[in-house]
C-alpha cells in the first residue's frame, strides 16, 4: 500500500495519472485494425489490446454510511489488488474515485479477474480520455471505424458526473454525431439504433477523466470478503456445502472449513474431495489463507450405531457436528456456523429434523441454501468450479442407516444423547483434530 490511501500497488502514482492524461492528448489518429475483416461475428480483440484502465463498480456498500464506505473500498481495493496478483495480471496502480474503483493496466484479462472479486457488480474495459466533448468524441469515432462494419447499426449510451457545461444528451449526441460522420467518410453507410443496436459505446465523464468502452463484464456482487468477520462452515465435499460456503463468501464472510473425517464409513476418496472444494473456494479468495479443521469423526458415528436407536444416527451425528464446530468457533472468533442444508432436499432434511438438530443447542446456525431447489445449487456449483470436484466418486456413508428418521421426537433426541459421554466424545474429537493450510 502506498502512502496516499486512495491508491494501492503503485509506483510514482502521480506520474503513471498523469502519463494517461498525457497518452490522451498524443492518442493516434487510427487504431489497431485487428477487428476489421473478420467475418466470424463481433469481437473486441483488438480494442481489448488499446486499453488501458478498468472500472469497477461496486453496489450495495455504496449505500452505507462514509465512514463504512470508506473501510469497505479500502478492503475492496486490497482483495482487487490480491486476485490480480493471484493470475499473475501486472497493474500499475489501483485508485479509487466517488462511486468507482479504477484499475491502471493494459491486460485485458483483469476486467475478468476483477468481476470475480466479491463486491464488484459489473467491470469494463476502457480508454482514457479528456474530461471535454471533443476528446470523448474523437475517441468514439476511432472505435467506432475499427468496431462497426458495413450495414451495422450502432448507439451511444453516455453519462456523466461532475461539473460539466453540457449535458449526457448533449455528450451522446456529439459522439453520435462523431462516429456516424467517421463512418460515412468510411462509406459504410451506418445506422442508429437506441433500442437494438449492432455495436454499442459507452461513455463515461468523470470530473477529471473520461472514459469509453465497448461491453460490461458482471460481477459477483455482494460485500468485500472480510467485512463480516468469519463462520465455520461444515465442509462434506458434495454439491451443497461449497456452494454454501461460497454464498456467505459472498456476503463478506471468511470461512473456517470444518470436515468431519467419518472413516472407516466413508471411502479416503471422500476426504480428498472435500480438500478439493476447500482449495477450489481458495481460489475466490487470494490474500485470505483459509484455516481447515479436520476431525476424526468415525468413533463418534460407533456409538451412535451401538449404544442408540439405528434411526437416529443422522441426527444425533450432524448435533455432535455441531458442538464440535461450536466449539470452533469460539475458538476462532467466529460468529456463526455454515452448512449445506436445503429443506426437503433429503430424507434428514424436513422441517421437523432441522428444528431436532438444534433443539436445546444455544448455537448459531446459518443455513444459506435452505430454499434453493437442487437445480438451482447446481447451477451455483458449475459456476464456482466446484460441481465437477463435488460429483466425483466418493461412495456414501456407510452409517446412514436404511429408514432414518424424517420427523424426530425433540425430547427423545435429547435422552438418546443421555445415553453417550457427549462432552467427552467432544473433547476426544478436539484433542486430536487437525489444523491445516490447504
Amino acid at each position: 500500500m502506498t502512502g496516499n490511501s486512495d491508491e494501492i500497488e503503485a509506483k510514482n502514482a502521480s506520474d503513471v495519472y498523469n502519463k494517461n492524461k498525457r497518452d490522451c492528448k498524443n492518442m493516434p489518429d487510427t487504431l489497431t485494425n485487428s477487428i476489421d475483416n473478420q467475418d466470424s461475428g463481433p469481437s473486441h480483440q483488438g480494442f481489448d489490446n488499446q486499453a488501458n484502465v478498468v472500472i469497477v463498480r461496486y453496489g450495495e456498500l455504496a449505500l452505507k454510511s462514509t465512514g463504512v464506505r470508506n473501510w469497505y473500498e479500502k478492503i475492496l481495493m486490497k482483495n482487487i489488488a490480491a486476485m490480480l496478483n493471484s493470475r499473475s495480471i501486472p497493474h500499475s496502480l489501483i485508485r479509487r474515485e466517488w462511486g468507482r474503483i479504477f484499475i491502471e493496466t493494459t491486460d485485458p484479462r483483469a476486467a475478468g479477474a476483477a468481476a470475480d472479486v466479491f463486491g464488484i457488480v459489473s467491470t469494463s474495459s476502457a480508454l482514457i480520455t479528456e474530461p471535454d466533448i471533443e476528446s470523448a468524441a474523437r475517441t468514439c469515432a476511432l472505435l467506432g471505424t475499427s468496431l462497426i462494419r458495413e450495414g451495422e447499426s450502432f448507439a451511444i449510451r453516455a453519462r456523466r458526473s461532475g461539473n460539466h457545461s453540457f449535458t449526457s444528451a448533449d455528450l451522446g449526441r456529439n459522439c453520435g454525431d462523431a462516429v456516424w460522420n467517421a463512418l460515412e467518410n468510411e462509406g459504410k453507410h451506418p445506422r442508429v439504433d437506441l433500442g437494438s443496436p449492432d455495436k454499442e459505446i459507452f461513455v463515461e465523464m468523470r470530473q477529471n477523466l473520461a472514459y469509453v468502452y465497448l461491453e460490461t463484464v458482471k460481477g459477483v456482487g455482494g460485500l468485500p470478503l472480510g467485512t463480516q468477520g468469519s463462520m465455520v462452515v461444515l465442509m462434506s465435499g458434495g454439491i451443497d456445502s461449497p456452494v454454501a460456503a461460497w454464498l456467505m463468501m459472498k456476503r463478506g464472510v471468511m470461512i473456517i472449513p470444518v470436515y468431519c473425517n467419518t472413516s472407516p464409513y466413508a471411502e479416503d476418496a471422500a476426504r480428498e474431495r472435500a480438500f478439493d472444494c476447500i482449495r477450489q473456494l481458495q481460489a475466490w479468495a487470494p490474500g485470505h489463507q483459509f484455516t481447515t479443521y479436520e476431525l476424526p469423526h468415525g468413533p463418534n458415528l460407533q456409538a451412535f450405531i451401538e449404544t442408540c436407536d439405528r434411526k437416529n444416527t443422522c441426527l444425533l451425528c450432524k448435533r455432535m457436528m455441531y458442538r464440535e464446530a461450536y466449539e470452533i468457533m469460539k475458538k476462532e472468533g467466529a460468529s456463526g456456523i455454515i452448512t449445506g442444508s436445503s429443506l426437503g432436499q433429503v430424507a434428514s432434511q424436513t422441517a421437523a429434523n432441522m428444528h431436532a438438530e438444534i433443539y436445546q443447542l444455544s448455537i448459531p446456525i446459518y443455513h444459506p441454501l435452505i430454499a434453493f431447489d437442487k437445480s438451482e445449487i447446481v447451477v451455483i456449483a458449475r459456476r464456482i468450479g466446484t460441481y465437477e470436484i463435488s460429483i466425483r466418486p466418493a461412495g456414501g456413508c456407510a452409517a446412514v442407516p436404511e429408514h432414518p428418521e424424517v420427523k424426530a421426537n425433540y425430547d427423545l433426541i435429547v435422552i438418546e444423547e443421555k445415553k453417550l459421554g457427549i462432552e467427552t466424545m467432544v473433547s476426544d474429537a478436539l484433542k486430536v483434530a487437525k489444523v491445516l493450510k490447504l
